[in-house]
């Protein structure tokens, strides 16, 4: 009867939201594919082997799996590895990373004849979803045909996730309940999941995925063409404000201007990555309307555009997709965005794995426990507010011998943090075990 409920309640909030959706389409170029895949009809499987189907929501999820995916692939070898998303980036980022070996698809929205013909086609064994990406349906439907359901680098977030949950606790606890395992990042995630309805006896606390993926190193391959694309100096300092979003670039731009008016920074160059792909031309227009030469690294990449001298001076704008990692390795100094704005922050452990000194706002909800690690050893800086922002990258440029030892203690943190991976996929290969066959 639930499921019948939500149903109507899911079609009352398509048709509500469809002009939303039809101006995303038609004018931001999203939800353009992959409509028959959201309504159940995923690409069918036709093997007869044991299926684990992964669920990631969008492309910092997506990106945080791969190891999970190696691993399990080698430990389970006999076993199928199906991987959806719900995000176009996703969606792209998982075709490029996993499209060669594994199926690939939009997830099902949560209507439960959309969810059932999506297990009917694909046959899982297990069902893995990363962070928190929890459905009632979903979990009624493969609770009813008796399909194991977990959460793996399982998260709440203490800024909007907790609340809107416990606000409906009594509502979601049957949907928690029904989840067979969930591993957590930390004890405070723990403590939310099992407050929210998860059995106590099944959750456990193995750290973040994250930590794993994140590779240690001090250069990315490619750094040394991008900064030739780019025509960069070797004497110019680099500033890069990566995953930045809608009113940030004002404030690094203002930042980046008053730190232009110092001597000792005259020749710094910025580079400007925005997290949404249909932010692009925008920030572009705010770069212009602020007086700065703009250099689009699509362009560039693409061959349209060759930097010159008259570009020394130039704001680059990262427009485009999966070379964030080549910038932030090419930097002296790393902002991670979403941070000086209250939208939870975003993953900073990349760009620490690099060894580079970092600075985050103090936004950072949904990476509590990171920033809390990175803070204690002394490898993050966290400023108040924007009008902090030029002031520490100021610092930071200035005072080059402890903002590399800031990058090293932070690229420490993530090494004595890794090992998430293998927990996983030992609790995995545990309750696969169990399972009747």
């Amino acid at each position: 009867m639930i499921c019948i409920l939500l149903d109507i309640f899911y079609a009352i909030i398509l048709v509500l939201l469809s002009p939303w959706v039809l101006y995303r389409m038609f004018l931001q170029k999203r939800y353009r594919t992959g409509w028959r895949e959201r309504f159940g009809f995923v690409p069918p499987r036709n093997s007869s082997a044991k299926c684990i189907w992964i669920h990631a929501v969008s492309m910092g999820e997506i990106n945080a799996i791969a190891t999970l995916v190696s691993s399990l692939q080698r430990r389970l070898p006999d076993h199928e590895i199906v991987i959806s998303s719900t995000t176009d980036t996703g969606m792209d980022r998982a075709r490029k990373l996993y499209g060669d070996k594994h199926l690939v698809f939009f997830y099902p929205w949560d209507f439960s004849w959309a969810v059932k013909k999506a297990f009917s086609r694909l046959r899982p064994s297990l069902c893995v979803l990363m962070e928190l990406e929890v459905w009632h349906n979903f979990t009624a439907v493969a609770h009813h045909r008796s399909i194991p359901v977990m959460v793996a680098n399982g998260r709440i977030s203490s800024g909007k996730g907790f609340p809107r949950y416990r606000r409906i606790v009594g509502l979601v606890r049957p949907m928690f309940r029904r989840l067979s395992l969930v591993l957590t990042q930390d004890n405070s995630y723990a403590a939310r999941f099992k407050f929210l309805g998860a059995d106590p006896q099944r959750v456990r606390v193995v750290g973040s995925l994250k930590y794993d993926t994140a590779e240690v190193t001090d250069k990315v391959p490619g750094t040394d063409e991008l900064i030739e694309q780019l025509n960069l100096s070797p004497s110019q300092p680099v500033w890069v404000a990566g995953s930045t979003t809608s009113g940030e670039e004002e404030i690094v731009l203002e930042a980046f201007s008053k730190l232009r008016r110092e001597k000792s920074l005259k020749k710094l160059r910025l580079v400007l990555v925005p997290r949404k792909p249909e932010r692009f031309d925008e920030v572009a227009r705010l770069i212009e309307s602020r007086n700065f030469k703009l250099l689009r690294y699509s362009k560039v990449k693409t061959s349209q555009y060759q930097p010159t001298r008259d570009d020394a001076d130039a704001v680059i704008l990262g427009d485009t997709m999966g070379d964030l990692r080549g910038f932030y390795s090419l930097a002296d100094v790393i902002f991670v965005g979403r941070s000086l704005v209250p939208v939870g922050g975003s993953d900073m452990i990349e760009a620490a794995a690099l060894a580079k000194p970092v600075v985050v706002g103090p936004y950072t909800d949904n990476f509590t426990e990171s920033v809390k690690l990175l803070v204690t050893a002394a490898g993050l800086e966290v400023v108040a507010d924007g009008k902090q922002l030029a002031p520490v990258i100021q610092n930071l440029f200035q005072n080059k011998n402890a903002a590399a030892q800031l990058g090293k203690n932070a690229q420490q943190v993530i090494i004595q943090n890794q090992g998430a991976t293998e927990k996983t996929v030992d609790e995995i290969a545990a309750l696969l075990k169990n399972l009747p066959t």
